[in-house]
């Protein structure tokens, strides 16, 4: 799920869909005027952007869910051969085992979540001196950002949802410019007089210029751990209520948290 070079999690940094901006909530950017006079994007444009990346996340979701139906048979035991694991998973988005597409969605469901605390100004600061472009307000917040209620958006129409979701937008919240092409057709060129990932605001490292103010790297850290605990504690909450009959619902969380779960999970 995690592995650095070729887990779910970081499925989104490869092939294609590295350059989709969606898949890592960039180019949500956006500085009110008593920053910037005239910035090139509007709040409404830079919510819109954001509220793409929180809709694929919406929907990678209800795919796990589907797909978690495979997990275990109609009396709730463990399918051996949908939760071996002897072999890699791909990640390719074909039909694989259900396991692996259980995971594979999730991964693919979490990594803009994660993406968002290092790649925005939500939990991290200015550096001391003037805030502009090349130094954009930090917000420092230290709570999830309750626009990722992807558990409850599941169930709700994407009217619905999206509107909920835009109330909760703060007016300050940014993220970088990043080329993206391939999605929405920006290219580099296009964030000139932007707030940037490279240079403003990514704090994918601990060596990056936005991660070396305060405490701006370990700040987004936490806030991603504290992401994904969130969303995997409500993922299990979402089994549960989906698959109540025999267990199912907590056979199939004891399959994915175990290696072996014909063995672990009886």
């Amino acid at each position: 799920m995690a592995d650095a070079h070729n887990g779910a999690i970081t499925a989104n940094d490869h092939g294609g869909y590295f350059l989709l901006g969606p898949l890592h909530c960039d180019n949500a950017d956006y500085l009110a005027p008593r920053y910037v006079e005239d910035y090139p994007r509007s709040r409404d444009e830079a919510t819109t952007e954001l509220l793409a990346c929180i809709r694929t996340s919406v929907a990678r979701f209800r795919n796990a869910v589907r797909a978690a139906d495979g997990l275990v048979d109609v009396h709730g035991k463990v399918r051996a051969d949908q939760n071996d694991l002897s072999s890699h998973c791909t990640w390719k988005e074909t039909p694989d085992r259900a396991k692996c597409d259980v995971l594979e969605q999730l991964g693919r469901g979490w990594h803009q979540l994660q993406d968002f605390y290092s790649h925005s100004n939500w939990s991290d600061q200015a550096a001391p001196g003037p805030v502009g472009l090349a130094d954009p307000p930090g917000l420092g917040r230290t709570d999830v950002a309750p626009f990722f209620d992807i558990r409850r958006y599941s169930t709700m129409k994407d009217a619905d949802w999206t509107r909920d979701a835009r109330a909760r937008i703060p007016v300050d919240l940014t993220t970088g410019c990043y080329s993206d092409f391939d999605s929405t057709g920006v290219k580099a060129d296009d964030c000139a007089d932007r707030v940037t990932h490279n240079r403003a605001l990514n704090k994918d490292t601990a060596a990056s210029h936005r991660s070396k103010t305060d405490d701006n790297f370990n700040h987004a850290t936490s806030g991603a751990t504290a992401e994904i605990t969130r969303q995997w504690n409500d993922f299990k909450a979402e089994l549960l209520t989906a698959y109540p009959d025999h267990r199912r619902g907590e056979q199939m969380i004891c399959a994915l948290v175990h290696d072996d779960p014909q063995s672990s999970c009886p």
